[in-house]
């Protein structure tokens, strides 16, 4: 069942656009725009590397979680979707990083 979560993450998302933002934390952060979904982010990123640093797993995966889950309703406020991320990963497979990076500054 873990394979399909951010297919049924995706989901819940989109039906949090449509919430009030005083029924859910999602549809919150929607209702407060883009500037309160990337602070968020920062604030997720921030402890994840601050459990890196702890080395604790488990609060590591904790903190990677959140920082996932944040990306993800950013994703879905900009109209994107999980799937698109993979899909770049997919093209990204089998090339070198020094290469993609490379593709970029043109």
């Amino acid at each position: 069942m873990s394979d399909d979560i951010l297919k049924r993450l995706t989901i819940l998302l989109e039906e949090r656009k449509s919430a009030a933002p005083d029924s859910s934390y999602v549809a919150k952060l929607y209702a407060r725009g883009t500037d309160a979904i990337l602070k968020k982010i920062g604030e997720e990123a921030t402890e994840t590397v601050m459990a890196a640093k702890d080395g604790q797993n488990e609060k590591i995966i904790y903190e990677v979680a959140d920082l996932w889950f944040h990306t993800l309703v950013l994703l879905s406020h900009r109209g994107l979707s999980a799937q698109d991320v993979l899909d770049e990963l997919v093209r990204r497979e089998g090339v070198s990083g020094i290469e993609e990076k490379a593709s970029r500054k043109s």
